[in-house]
Formats: structure tokens, sequence, C-alpha cells
């Protein structure tokens, strides 16, 4: 596999070709956070929130969503880490980028491990606008001796691209933020490959035990990053870093210290499915996130895209979610590229392949349509109550997830309608604004027992019981398979 990723880790450097991918799906960065049966739900979502947005100039400033980090000298070492990176237009005749404005804001995680003891910490270094002072000078980690740091990035415009401060920050780095030629998107990581193969060291020897998934509410698995219940069509993208934004525009580093002494700062954050798990979905079906020690705030604990990645590794259940080569972010002028994909998965420790065949987006799409829209269906009594990640496209989590659903599945998507042949099974009602704040699924479920009227409705409400040409079912999980399964009075059965 070497040879596969030598020429996909040449470092990216500014003026790399970018392309305009077909979806944009992302959170708002408001956001603080065999039988076929047909199913019809229509739930009406609950509770709205909306954060404060920025009020300062730079809040207004023009959506230029192709925007450059400058990777400061030595940006693996503690003082690297500690150096701001600065963020600065890629083409400056597009307008300008300013950390500030919540669809231009880009985000650093880092993590360490050592590999004597196996543990893991996390620091999120700080991006500033190019030549402006932090709010705060960022905390200096202490750092493991012979720890193993990776970077990886994650970005609310559309194209990302990483240039080095002097030197070759990006080559001491190990950066990669896509293929000569052709950027990840809004993705990008240094040293990850490195970090990924100590990590798994450490696992198999016993140092490191990630965490189980968890049973969640419903009764069924926690969701992982590679579970199809929670994956879209670019997963293991974006990190869950947030920073604070005075009402000047400059920033800070997301601790206690920085929260008391920047009285009036507002978060800024990550659009990201990573934050979407932790945040968002785990506290609806109470799981429980793992979380690492934060570098930059003693004593506190956080959350990271790596935690996430090696968690699915080890718990995640078959069938698992790997990035497919229809990924927007792995295709080149639309079209599957090997050596990109794999470049990718390097960077949140995905098996390599030599064959297109062993990432199909046709089969990703198969497992998505049999596995995600039931688990909505199930969870929405859970979901339907919950904060939408993003007010201005959706009015609760229910409806969010429907609509990010159908933005995946469709044309804009992963196009699964056509590889598959078959409709989409999630529609949403929209406000004239566009805020979708109903969803009814309605289509075909893949290989899951349901004893019961195979040609009827199933109007599932918010009490876990099913409502089958007007007799009342029990919808239970089974703990032994792991499925739904829904039992009806035999009146009901052909």
């Amino acid at each position: 596999m070497k040879s596969l990723l030598k020429e996909a880790a040449k470092p990216a450097v500014a003026g790399l070709g970018s392309e305009r991918r077909r979806r944009r799906r992302r959170f708002s960065p408001l956001m603080l956070v065999g039988i076929a049966v047909p199913l019809v739900l229509a739930l009406t979502g609950g509770a709205l929130y909306l954060a404060p947005r920025l009020t300062g100039s730079h809040a207004a400033a023009p959506a230029n969503t192709d925007c450059t980090l400058i990777v400061p000298f030595h940006p693996l070492t503690a003082r690297g880490l500690a150096t701001p990176y600065q963020l600065v237009a890629t083409d400056p005749a597009r307008g300008p980028c300013h950390e500030a404005n919540p669809d231009q804001a880009a985000f650093v995680q880092a993590a360490v491990i050592d590999p004597a003891t196996g543990r893991i910490a996390i620091y999120n270094p700080l991006v500033v606008d190019r030549g402006q002072k932090p709010a705060l000078v960022p905390v200096v980690p202490q750092l493991p001796a012979g720890g193993i740091v990776a970077l990886w990035f994650g970005f609310n415009g559309e194209n990302l691209t990483l240039r080095s401060s002097g030197g070759d920050s990006l080559a001491e780095g190990h950066c990669v933020n896509g293929i000569r030629g052709s950027l990840f998107g809004q993705f990008a990581y240094c040293n990850a490959p490195a970090f990924f193969a100590a990590a798994n060291q450490a696992i198999r020897a016993g140092k490191l035990k990630p965490p189980p998934l968890g049973r969640a509410r419903d009764g069924l698995p926690c969701p992982s990053v590679r579970d199809f219940a929670l994956v879209d069509q670019d997963q293991s993208d974006n990190v869950t870093t947030a920073y604070l934004v005075t009402r000047d525009g400059r920033t800070a580093q997301m601790t206690r210290h920085a929260i008391a002494v920047l009285q009036h700062a507002q978060p800024q954050v990550n659009g990201s499915d990573n934050r979407l798990l932790a945040l968002g979905l785990d506290g609806a079906l109470g799981c429980t996130p793992w979380m690492a020690p934060d570098l930059a705030d003693p004593g506190q604990m956080t959350t990271a895209l790596p935690l996430n990645e090696l968690q699915a590794a080890v718990w995640q259940r078959a069938p698992v979610a790997l990035v497919p080569n229809g990924d927007p972010m792995v295709t080149v002028a639309g079209h599957p590229n090997l050596a990109k994909l794999n470049a990718y998965r390097a960077g949140v420790d995905q098996p390599q392949v030599r064959d297109q065949v062993f990432a199909s987006t046709t089969l990703y799409c198969a497992n998505l349509l049999a596995i995600a829209p039931l688990r909505l269906l199930v969870d929405a009594s859970l979901t339907k109550t919950r904060p939408s990640p993003d007010p201005a496209a959706a009015n609760s989590l229910f409806t969010f997830l429907a609509q990010r659903f159908i933005t995946t599945f469709e044309a804009d998507g992963l196009n699964c309608t056509r590889l598959l042949h078959v409709p989409d099974p999630v529609q949403v009602q929209r406000t004239p604004q566009g805020v979708a704040i109903a969803a009814t699924i309605n289509g075909e479920v893949i290989n899951t027992p349901l004893d019961c009227n195979v040609n009827g409705t199933l109007v599932v409400g918010c009490n876990g019981t099913a409502t089958i040409n007007g007799q009342t079912c029990s919808l239970m999980s089974d703990r032994r398979t792991h499925q739904i399964v829904v039992t009806c009075p035999a009146n009901t059965r052909q």
C-alpha cells in the first residue's frame, strides 16, 4: 500500500486546483451543537433554538468559500500547536476570509498519544485572521516525551487549502490536503497515519481500550461514525473543535478561563458529523461519547475526531460504513479516484483498497437504505423534541436528520436513487422559507424481521407502538439480532 499512498501524500500547497463539489449539506455554523414493508411516519418537529449570530463587521463579510490556512513552524511540537494558524483568502480577488465569519471559519484539532502508556490527549490549536492577534494567548500544551502528534482540519466553507508558513511546515508535519491537483475540500490532516499506527499498536498491546459504544434508549447499539444509521455522503469529515469569537472579531480557544474572561464572546463551531454524533445524537439516545483530556483546559475532557474513528474501528458491527468511492471529497472532476480515496482513508484510519469495487458506492447506498430510514423511524420519539443543529434547515433533530438523509440519497449527494433504481424513502415538508418541519418515511426497509401485514401501512407514534390496519402493534428491539421487530395481533397478518 505504500506505493498507493506515495503520490497521494504529497503536501498540498497554495494554488492547488480546487473543485466545486455537487453537495452542500453542512450544519449551519449557528449550531452549538428481506421484507419490503411500506413505512409511513409524519411527525412535526419540536423545540427550536437559535444560537446568536455574531454582530461584528466580520460576520457580514463576503462569503468567499475558498480559504487558506497557513500552518505554523514545527506544527507537531508544543510551540507549534500553540502558535495560531492564520486564515487568508486563497484568491483575494474573490474577497477576504475571516475566522469570525461562520461561513468561512476553519478549525484545527490535534491529538497526541504516548506510545509508552497508550494514553491520548486532545489539543485544539487556534485559528486567527492573518496578521491578527488572538483574543487570548493560546495555552502551550504539555506533551509527553516521545508522544506522537497528529492534526485534523475542518472548514465551514467549500475548499480549504493548507499553506506552509515558511521553510516547509507542511512537509515537516506530513500534511495531506488531497492529491496533487485536487483538494479534499473541507478536510485535511497532518501525521494522522503515524498517530493511528501508534494507537492501534497500543490497542493490540492492551494499553489503550476504546470504550464500548453502549446501548441506546431505543435498545439498539449506540451509533458510531461508521454506523449507516449516522453516516452521510461524506462521512468522517470535519472536527469537534470550538472557538470563542469576540465582538471585534478576534478568536480564542474554548476554555473555562477564556469563557470567564471574554464574557461577551460567542462560540464558533465546525459543522461536522463528529459533532452531530457527540453532541446531538448521543444526547438524544442516552449515549456517551468517548472523551480524552483537553490539554488547552487542564482538568477538562473533550471529544475528538480520532477518538470517534478509533472507537468505531473496534466496536462498530457489520455492516461497517467506510468512505465510498463516490464521496465528493474523494472524486476528481466527479469521477472516482483510487489514490485520492486511499489518501483520505489514511487520514481517518480506514482500510486501503486496491480496487474500486471494494469501495462501492452502490453497496454503500444499499446499506444506507437498509439501515438509516428504520433507525430514523424508531428514534423519532427521541429526536423530534431535540433542537435542530441547523434551525435554518430544520426545526428539530428529527427533521434535520431526515433532510440530511435526502441530501445524501438523492442526485445532489451520492445519487443512490439512480444507483439502486429506487425512489427516496424519505420526504420532508418545508415552510416557504425552506425549513423542514415534518418528515415522512415511505419506502422499503430491507432484511428487517417485521411480523405483520407486509402490504399494510405502518404509522409509528411517539410511544413505541405501531398502528397497522387499525390494530395496535408493539415496536421492540431484538437484543440478540440487534434489529427492530414489530409484533402485531394475529388478525392483522396475512
